[in-house]
């Protein structure tokens, strides 16, 4: 999360009332519900991860072992397992 000066985007009376509640500290502004992001779509995890698991499916179909995938990626048999099985996206 990236750190934003209250002076260079919120107006100045706005500034005044928050500051009737807190001062010189940072503070955490929710997204509205509608505006939420899912887990990962910011910077860009989940779609690594989804590529991750389509290149484990690829080659696991061109005859990887479950063992030399899990070597390969630096994950558990049992993470590749599921990959592989379709229980994990």
């Amino acid at each position: 999360m990236s750190y934003l000066n209250a002076n260079e985007v919120l107006p100045a009376e706005l500034i005044k009332e928050i500051q009737q509640y807190i001062q010189g500290s940072q503070i955490y502004i929710p997204r509205t519900d509608g505006e939420k992001l899912g887990w990962g779509v910011k910077n860009g995890t989940r779609i690594m991860l989804k590529e991750r698991n389509q290149s484990i499916r690829l080659l696991k179909k061109r005859g990887k072992s479950i063992d030399e995938l899990a070597d390969q990626f630096a994950l558990s048999l049992e993470t590749v397992r599921k990959i592989v099985y379709g229980r994990t996206a």
